[in-house]
């Protein structure tokens, strides 16, 4: 199974749907998303990709509620207070907007990781844990729109990018 990992999507719709296409061409089964949608609108383009959607709250999330309302109007799209763990296809994959915001012992435990927050694209290993950021989908911070692509069965992960952007003045 091939997952789409996006994180830090902070309203930027046009680089959101150019993102998710990218991820839906490249074989996206499902999208996971580590937090910071911002608005309840930004849900509205992922649905778009009509598949299944798991996603926990960031720091920028304000309107929980009126982003839990939108994804009540998705295809199976659920969000959480992170860290949230699910199990796809067998694999432990823990979603957290930040790190820190997960005990060691707990990041450990899991097969996979996804975290936002940091802005920057990064995979790594903890224990036998596979971290992963897939970077701000905005492309607000560091300039360049950012997912990524994971095959749960081989571990491997793509890193997606999108042309650099303007910087908000």
């Amino acid at each position: 199974m091939r997952v789409g990992l996006l994180a830090d999507t902070h309203d930027h719709v046009p680089a959101v749907r150019a993102l998710v296409g990218q991820l839906v061409e490249r074989g996206a089964e499902m999208l996971l998303h580590a937090g910071d949608f911002c608005s309840p609108f930004l849900l509205a383009t992922l649905h778009e990709a009509g598949l299944p959607i798991v996603g926990v709250f960031g720091r920028n999330d304000g309107d929980r509620d009126g982003l839990v309302a939108m994804a009540a109007r998705g295809l199976a799209t659920e969000l959480f207070v992170g860290p949230h763990t699910v199990l796809l296809g067998g694999t432990r994959l823990m979603l957290v907007h930040d790190l820190g915001e997960a005990p060691a012992r707990s990041l450990e435990a899991q097969d996979v990781v996804v975290f936002g927050c940091q802005h920057r694209q990064e995979s790594t290993t903890r224990g036998g844990a596979l971290l992963v950021c897939p970077g701000e989908a905005c492309g607000w911070v560091y300039g360049t729109p950012g997912a990524a692509l994971l095959d749960l069965d081989s571990r491997n992960v793509e890193f997606v990018t999108l042309d650099p952007v303007e910087p908000r003045a």
